[in-house]
């Protein structure tokens, strides 16, 4: 039976749907344990928090990067680290199998990995920028994303240590998401056009 729903009663559409879909079963899924995601070859990508003061979003961005196969995560400044519940809340074990290191300094942290041969990619409304939509990436490059403070974004300091600033495009009143939202949507973006 063809999912067409233009031509089709409520109760044709519903059994089609029953018909077709299912929900896949956990069991179904194909998950990684910890020790199978730590041999996985990871994307040549790791995040920078800096100064995140919801330990909820800490946590979102660990569960999130697990995901996505984000090779590493350093929190600086004032952003909290594991173990603490509220970030456990939200990372649901992603702490375990993501890589992660506190550095007080995110300029130190930004600066070491621009020496170490990462592309400083800053998520920030700056000028100028290249809009999500138009990223593209270098093969054999290594990229390091740094996500800002809910209140006052990625510091200047890092924005000019950037090799280029990347902005997600809005359209509403806001102009602005909370960070796992984009976390969310930059890395999905990545791991569509890093791989």
């Amino acid at each position: 039976m063809a999912f067409l729903p233009g031509k089709r009663s409520f109760a044709e559409l519903v059994f089609a749907v029953e018909d077709h879909f299912k929900k896949t079963a956990n069991k179904d899924l194909d998950r990684k344990s910890v020790s199978e995601f730590h041999a996985t070859d990871k994307m040549p990508l790791v995040i920078v928090l800096d100064n995140i003061r919801s330990k909820h979003n800490v946590g979102s961005v660990f569960r999130t990067s697990d995901a996505f196969l984000v090779k590493k995560i350093y929190l600086t400044g004032i952003t909290a680290t594991p173990p603490h519940r509220d970030i456990n809340k939200t990372a649901l074990g992603a702490t375990e199998s993501v890589a992660w290191e506190y550095m007080e300094s995110t300029h130190t942290a930004v600066k070491q990995l621009k020496e170490d041969g990462y592309i400083i990619v800053s998520v920030e409304q700056a000028e100028p920028h290249i809009s999500l939509e138009n990223l593209t990436t270098e093969k054999n490059k290594k990229y390091c994303l740094v996500f800002g403070n809910e209140v006052y974004g990625v510091s200047d300091e890092v924005v000019r240590l950037s090799d280029f600033c990347l902005e997600i495009p809005q359209s509403g009143t806001k102009h602005s998401l909370n960070i796992s939202v984009s976390v969310g949507i930059v890395l999905w973006q990545f791991y569509n056009v890093i791989r």
